[in-house]
């Protein structure tokens, strides 16, 4: 007999708990199943984000940030230290701390607003039914209207280098070191790997990362990734590009490497070797094979615009579908299909969402590159401002980088913006809100920005697209 809900959502991560809070927010009656479990076997919610991803990255960024500016930055403010030690241990609990207070949150909403938890593995049949195995290897039978999947991903793992969890890790593994690698190898110089690899060279690893692509960061706009790899060296990241790893070993403590470049093969010796290369859909067990859901050819669930699969009232909403693998994109999507779902007004809009690595300098950007808008023929203008002219910025002794904005030569539409620099993944917001409302350059130019702040930069940026900037040498 199976239990009868509105809405039964498949995954308690960063889309599918928002979708059932939703979801019940409009009157449905809802269950949300889960099926994630911590080293330590308990089950929490949140997925890969609050778990093992965004939540505790940022927590050991910010303490080894910390550190770092007490080490290198406090003596240019005046303020004179003993020696600077840290504490992994305690740096590591409260990591712990944080994502344990952060999932345990959920259930807290959960339960204000009527979503019923359920632990354990979904598995979508067909007729909209969701069978459940509990971690006992129990069933349970649910039944609902509409079905939303969010299983979310998981990294990817390279044939010719065996993961073990101890010497050749995941990302995952690679927030829980409980002691610091002497020489750390990372392979992929992406959003992960530069977080990661950020964390440990701050507490004194020696970091070298191995990139396959000959271009750094090409998802973002070029100006900002070649900013940003010359800071990268300069804070002691040995950042290979054009390097194909052929393959790992683990012997005598340590992990043999062997990659390829254009010069030849060369070798590596690490104490650890991190694979960060991306994360692909999580549809293990998710389907039976007469549920009717289609996957396309990268093991993507098929989705439309408003993330409807071609099965009726079945969605897929978050790292399960096309578009970027972000937190906020796979919230918003499952905002939008819990209102769709009862009937309201439910939208997401692709081309606005933002980006953030958060390294030192941050990075943050949204909209089209540079290079996008040029290969895309629109006659376009270039507005830029660097920290260095920021008073703020330079009172925070953080006046590294720049903000630039990209805009529509013909009706001055804001196209796209970049930033890499102080806090810039807060700075992007505005850019956000401009962009959703179609702002022109002009009208972040005649927005008044309080002075001295950071905010400022985005708009001297815009200024400056109209050579009319007044902190900075218009070029």
């Amino acid at each position: 007999m199976s239990e009868q809900f509105d809405v039964v959502v498949i995954g308690g991560g960063p889309a599918g708990y928002p979708a059932a809070i939703r979801a019940a927010q409009n009157k449905l009656k809802v269950a949300c199943v889960d099926e994630w479990r911590n080293a330590d076997g308990r089950h929490a919610f949140g997925g890969t984000c609050l778990n093992a991803g965004c939540i505790p990255s940022k927590a050991l960024l910010e303490s080894t940030e910390l550190l770092h500016r007490a080490q290198h930055e406090f003596a240019s403010h005046g303020i004179t230290t003993s020696a600077v030690g840290f504490d992994l241990a305690a740096m590591q609990k409260r990591r712990a701390t944080i994502v344990k207070t952060m999932t345990g949150g959920i259930l807290a909403l959960f339960k204000s607003s009527g979503v019923v938890p359920v632990e354990g593995h979904g598995r979508l049949l067909a007729g909209n039914q969701v069978e459940v195995t509990g971690f006992d290897g129990s069933k349970r039978l649910l039944a609902a209207k509409d079905v939303v999947l969010a299983s979310g991903s998981v990294p990817v793992r390279l044939g010719a280098v065996p993961h073990d969890g101890r010497a050749i890790c995941d990302s995952w593994n690679a927030l829980e070191f409980d002691a610091v690698p002497k020489r750390l190898g990372i392979i992929g110089a992406g959003v992960i790997g530069l977080e990661l690899g950020s964390v440990w060279r701050r507490l004194g690893s020696e970091v070298t990362m191995i990139e396959a692509l000959d271009q750094f960061l090409p998802m973002a706009d070029q100006a900002v990734s070649k900013e940003a790899l010359r800071h990268f060296k300069k804070a002691g990241l040995d950042i290979k590009l054009g390097a194909k790893v052929l393959r790992a070993t683990v012997a005598n403590d340590a992990v043999d490497i062997v990659y390829a470049t254009a010069a030849g093969e060369q070798t590596l010796q690490v104490d650890k070797l991190v694979v960060a290369v991306g994360r692909r859909p999580h549809t293990e067990g998710l389907l039976a094979d007469d549920a009717g859901v289609a996957l396309d050819e990268r093991g993507f669930i098929r989705v439309d615009e408003h993330c409807r699969t071609a099965v009726p009232h079945v969605w897929a909403v978050g790292d399960v579908v096309r578009g970027p693998m972000l937190a906020h994109k796979g919230k918003e999507e499952g905002v939008m299909v819990a209102d769709l779902i009862a009937g309201r007004f439910g939208e997401v809009n692709y081309k606005v969402i933002p980006s953030v690595i958060y390294t030192a300098p941050e990075i943050a950007w949204v909209g089209q590159t540079e290079e996008q808008v040029k290969a895309g023929g629109r006659p376009y203008k270039v507005g830029s401002f660097p920290f260095a002219a920021s008073g703020r910025a330079r009172a925070m002794e953080a006046a590294s980088g720049f903000a630039k904005i990209v805009a529509a030569a013909d009706d001055d539409e804001i196209l796209g913006v970049h930033v890499i620099g102080p806090m810039a993944g807060e700075l992007i917001a505005e850019a956000v809100l401009a962009m959703e409302y179609a702002a022109s350059t002009e009208d972040l130019q005649r927005t008044i920005h309080a002075h001295p702040t950071l905010s400022e930069a985005l708009h001297e940026a815009a200024l400056a697209a109209d050579k009319r900037a007044i902190d900075s040498i218009n070029r």
